[in-house]
């Protein structure tokens, strides 16, 4: 009898400023080389939104506040490798002073600002395809 495993909690920041949107250069698995919101796996006794905004503070030198779910993904485990974990992903907007520097520290290789229509262009995971698609149609509101 096979033993289903329970995802993993993990959650990461999302940060817009002037229609662009904080994202980091994964440089470790499961999402490495790919360009996502800053986060990652949720310790012990934390929960969701302190994750998001813990892992943003480690990865981009950015303290945030008031974090808002904003999504949530349950993401399979890669199938190209035995024990890959799943994760069940939860996704914050959440608020920092616009005047903070994003450095990349971590597992994050490099961080930038990005438009959408860069973000179309880069190796990016779907859920933060999907994240972008609503945020850009909240931001720019209904077509007039």
């Amino acid at each position: 009898m096979k033993k289903s495993k329970t995802p993993q909690p993990a959650s990461s920041a999302i940060i817009e400023r002037d229609g662009r949107y904080l994202l980091v250069l994964r440089s470790k698995p499961p999402s490495d080389a790919m360009y996502a919101f800053p986060g990652g796996r949720g310790e012990d006794g934390e929960t969701p939104a302190e994750t998001a905004l813990r892992e943003l503070f480690e990865e981009t030198g950015i303290k945030a506040e008031k974090p808002m779910l904003f999504a949530t993904y349950d993401l399979p485990g890669r199938e190209d490798g035995p024990g890959s974990p799943s994760f069940f992903l939860s996704v914050f907007k959440v608020k920092a002073d616009r005047s903070a520097v994003a450095v990349a520290a971590d597992d994050a290789a490099s961080v930038g600002w990005y438009t959408a229509e860069e973000i179309a262009g880069l190796p990016a995971p779907d859920s933060v395809r999907e994240c972008i698609a609503r945020l850009e149609a909240e931001r720019l509101g209904p077509a007039a």
